[in-house]
């Protein structure tokens, strides 16, 4: 599928914002809603991982095609219907200017037209998607078959930020587009104290850190002089708010069950320092103790819905007034080398 044929179908992002929600109707609070997340489909992955040459391999992706259509199907079977299904990350497992980009590109584009049209899709860019040192050419790239590399959208009084973490990662060959996200981001979070939006909500595909936000540097996190000067930033803006919530993905594990996701720590640290002039009662309408911290707390990192680590499922996150709260569902019987999360189903009704 051509990137002109693509934009007949995807409502892609332009401008820095999505216009499948006018922000002059989205921006008061109408009650609870509920959205589906996935990540890492990664076309190609498998076989690259199969034949232990992850870099160069991923000439074959039939799985991956299959499990992507089986959560479509499953997606547009929900009743209500999400109010949007988010990507976040690693659309594809080519690397810019690796062989059967084009050809993975195609064949997602293809599994995604089946999405119901009445649910629009929210594409995020990870590291396969611009390069784990993008450039000006492979950015724009992304912006010519996906849509904008980050953007905001308000949906239902809730405003959603869409962010590029590969600048954060490592900008060293693209060091404007960095600023030029910052300073985009700097004027996002000036809104969220203006308009009174009950939560704000980040999506991006490199979490900010694993387990603590003063772990050591890792490929799977953002470096700790990186991820502090971030969580301060967000943690000014999250002030004014029920909550500030993480989705992320690129580390493909399933970690439901009896440990928190490692973004419970992320948005703990927000909420805390955030409030802490306020007492644990401002906390606690984030992170009620009373409920169980892994199924209630709203912070579900990790989870990839259709990507090969667990991509037996999708994620339902369901937005309330003073919370936010996700359920993992199975969509597929899990690989041998993968255990199911024991986590309960979000009760929405399917044909």
């Amino acid at each position: 599928m051509s990137a002109a044929e693509a934009g007949g179908v995807f409502r892609r992002a332009r401008g820095r914002t999505l216009d499948a929600f006018p922000s002059e109707k989205e921006r008061e609070w109408k009650g609870p809603f509920y959205f589906i997340q996935g990540a890492d489909p990664q076309f190609g992955l498998m076989k690259a991982w199969s034949t232990g040459d992850s870099d160069s391999g991923g000439d074959e992706w039939g799985q991956e095609i299959r499990l992507t259509e089986q959560a479509v199907q499953a997606i547009n079977k929900l009743k209500p219907k999400p109010r949007f299904f988010v990507l976040c990350g690693d659309l594809i497992h080519a690397m810019p200017g690796m062989p059967w980009r084009k050809e993975q590109t195609a064949d997602l584009q293809r599994v995604l037209t089946q999405v119901d049209s009445d649910i629009p899709l929210v594409l995020v860019s990870g590291n396969h998607d611009v390069g784990n040192t993008p450039t000006p050419e492979t950015v724009a790239e992304f912006q010519q078959t996906w849509g904008d590399d980050y953007f905001s959208f308000w949906v239902g009084g809730v405003l959603c930020l869409v962010l590029n973490s590969q600048f954060w990662y490592d900008a060293s060959r693209c060091p404007a587009l960095k600023q030029a996200q910052d300073q985009w981001l700097d004027q996002q979070l000036s809104i969220v104290g203006q308009h009174k939006c009950q939560h704000a909500i980040v999506f991006q595909h490199i979490p900010l850190f694993l387990r603590s936000i003063d772990e050591d540097d890792d490929y799977f996190n953002l470096t700790k002089s990186v991820r502090k000067e971030i969580a301060n930033k967000l943690a000014g803006a999250a002030t004014f708010l029920s909550g500030m919530w993480f989705w992320v993905s690129h580390c493909r594990r399933n970690t439901c069950g009896p440990q928190a996701p490692p973004d419970i720590e992320t948005c703990r640290h927000l909420t805390e320092r955030a409030h802490s002039s306020n007492g644990a009662a401002s906390r606690e309408a984030c992170c009620p103790p009373t409920r169980n911290p892994v199924l209630d707390s709203g912070y579900a990192s990790h989870l990839p819905a259709i990507g090969p680590a667990a991509l037996q499922g999708r994620i339902y996150q369901h937005t309330q007034s003073q919370s936010v709260s996700w359920r993992w569902a199975p969509v597929a019987p899990a690989h041998r080398w993968i255990s199911p999360p024991e986590c309960q189903l979000i009760d929405v009704e399917q044909d």
